[in-house]
This record gives C-alpha cells, structure tokens and sequence, in this order.
C-alpha cells in the first residue's frame, strides 16, 4: 500500500456504515491551524505530518488516510500508525474506547450537513451521545474522476449514555 501521488489514500478501510473502536491505536496527531473551522494551509500541514512520519521510521496503516478535526481556531490531524510503540514527540495513543461511526459521503463537504445530521439523530436514538467530528478525505480534485467522483469519509465519535437511554426508555413506555 502506497500513499498516491496527489497524496490521497489508495487503499483506506472499509468502515463504511459501521462502528468502530480504535482504542488504544498509535496515532501521529498533527496540529492545524483553523479559522472558523475552515482550515488554513489544509495541504501543507498535509505534506509536513508525511515528511514527519518518515524522519521518524514510522509506517501508517493506510497511507494518505488521516481524520481531520476542525476546531474554531486549532484543530488536528491524525495519522493512524501501523507500529505498536513510539517515543516520538507527536505520536500518542487513542484512548480506550474511542468508538466512532463511520459513513462514506460521495460528494463535496458542502454536502455532508445532512448526512452528520442524520449520523447524529441515528447515535441519540441509540442512547449515544455524540462527540468530536472527523472527516477522512478520500479523494482530491486530482483524483476524483479517476476514482469515482468525490469521496469523503465521515467520522463521529460516540459514548454510550446510560442517562440518555433511560430517557429514551421512559419516552416509549409513555
């Protein structure tokens, strides 16, 4: 598996529809700068978290495959790493459970606000609360049409609510 010339994932994992948990998984976590959630020099912090991955030895599971989290002004960028340990300064570990909903978007991030919506509606009616929200970008402007269009991965990370459940219990008993 090889990160594409564009810099996009030629290979990612198959998590469409599903929930997964990626607790405990090794990650390089690259700060971004952001405003208003937009990122600012999105490639660039791109191409400097590759250069950083390699001077380090290190080896992504999927090359190019990282899940972005925007924030108002910082956000961040990981990498999930295909080693079990490291001593490098932006590699950590997920904490256990970091379980997230996935869903696979065949469109721009334009796009996606009914899809998280609906992402969302699905976690709280399954007594989940939502947290942080990831996107995987899977294609580029490069790529997309050789690939089959616009592709973008998305990701919520989800707790199990006890409290949020017995609500849920007690509004179908009535």
């Amino acid at each position: 598996m090889t990160r594409l010339e564009c810099g996009c994932p030629s290979d990612y994992p198959d998590w469409d529809g599903q929930d997964v948990n990626l607790g405990g998984w090794l990650v390089h976590e690259m700060r971004a700068p952001m405003f208003l959630h937009m990122p600012i020099g999105f490639e660039a912090c791109l191409h400097r978290q590759h250069q950083d991955i390699e001077r380090l030895g290190l080896t992504p599971r999927w090359p190019g495959f990282v899940l972005s989290r925007s924030a108002m002004f910082r956000g961040a960028i990981l990498c999930p790493l295909a080693e079990e340990r490291s001593a490098a300064r932006h590699v950590r570990r997920l904490p256990n459970p970091f379980r997230l909903r996935a869903r696979i978007i065949h469109g721009d991030v334009g796009q996606i606000q009914a899809d998280v919506k609906r992402m969302q509606s699905e976690l709280l009616d399954a007594g989940c609360m939502p947290r942080e929200l990831y996107l995987a970008y899977l294609t580029c402007p490069v790529c997309e049409e050789k690939r089959g269009g616009k592709r973008i991965m998305i990701l919520r990370r989800w707790v199990p609510s006890e409290k949020l459940k017995k609500k849920l219990a007690a509004r179908s008993e009535s």
